[in-house]
This record gives C-alpha cells, structure tokens and sequence, in this order.
C-alpha cells in the first residue's frame, strides 16, 4: 500500500488510472518509487502492484459527527487508511473497517506531513496472519525514506477480511457466492 498524505482527489485519479493498466511510476511519482526500491526487500516491487490511496493522521479521530461520515467520505475520495495516535470512539474505528480502510496506529510521534507519502509493505500478509502488532512502513520525501513503525489494535477475523475486501458491501456480497 502506498498512501499519500494530499489531495484526494488527485490520489484517487492516479489509482484509477493505475486500475485502467497506466502506469504510475511517472512525473512525481518515478522519484517515490525509485526511493522504494531502496528499501531493503523492495528492490523487486512492480508499481503497478502497489495500491495508492490517501490517508489521513489525526492524533484522536472520530468525535461527534464525524465518527459517522468522515469513514464514508474519507473512502470515497480514495482513502486507504487512517493514521492515529488513538481513535476517539470505538464507532469511528469499526467505520473505518467497515469502509475497507485500515485502522493504524504510530508508535512514537509523527515525522510526515502533508505531501509525504507513506510506503507499507505487505500489509495484505499482515492481514491474513494477524501480525498486526508491529508493522514497518515508510515516510518517503524529497527522494529520501524513512522508517516508521505502525500497528493495528485487534481486529475480529471478519474485521480483517472486510478491510481486504474493500468494504463490508464487498464482504457481505461475496459471503453469498
């Protein structure tokens, strides 16, 4: 997965073109994923294998109102996880899930800020294993990457299986083929 901390909707055309068979290892993007293959494992990564999506880092998410559309509306627009210190309500986190997006936490203080892009490999792995506890991820800017260390709080076996599928639409749909 790689997510970007801008513009939406911009993340949302590059994936969809991404989909369509374009490749986006060009312009802007052919420097992010050139750092990605300095990462220890990655030398091999293909981009058009790697999800792109917009993520979102709050230090407590989801109070009020928010804990009810800011999932669906964070989705829509592309997102592909939120990046916290802790969630305000246990509501907002099971929305994230149930929009498909991944629930991370930081271990320590954030060293990314708007226009960096965070690199986690092999989180559909992470997923499938429940290895959830310790997840290396990478801020890359200007060219240069950075370690950084997430997790995920426990997820129930279905909480998991929505997120990879994309949402509990997906889930429910394909629990009836």
């Amino acid at each position: 997965m790689l997510s970007s901390l801008f513009q939406e909707k911009e993340v949302q055309k590059v994936e969809y073109a991404r989909l369509k068979g374009e490749d986006p290892a060009k312009g802007e993007l052919a420097e992010v994923y050139a750092a990605i293959k300095t990462i220890p494992g990655q030398a091999g990564v293909k981009s058009m294998d790697i999800e792109y999506g917009s993520t979102i880092y709050a230090n407590k998410p989801g109070d009020g109102s928010a804990r009810e559309q800011a999932a669906s509306c964070q989705r829509v627009l592309g997102a592909l996880a939120n990046i916290t210190q802790e969630y305000a309500t246990k509501r907002y986190r099971s929305n994230c899930m149930n929009w498909g997006m991944i629930p991370f936490h930081l271990k320590g203080e954030p060293n990314f800020e708007v226009g960096d892009y965070v690199y986690v490999p092999g989180i559909r792995k992470a997923l499938d294993d429940n290895a959830l506890g310790s997840i290396k991820a990478y801020v890359i800017k200007g060219g240069k990457v950075e370690e950084i260390e997430l997790y995920i709080q426990d997820m129930t076996e279905n909480e998991r299986t929505i997120v990879k599928a994309g949402c509990l639409i997906n889930f429910n749909r394909d629990k009836k083929k």
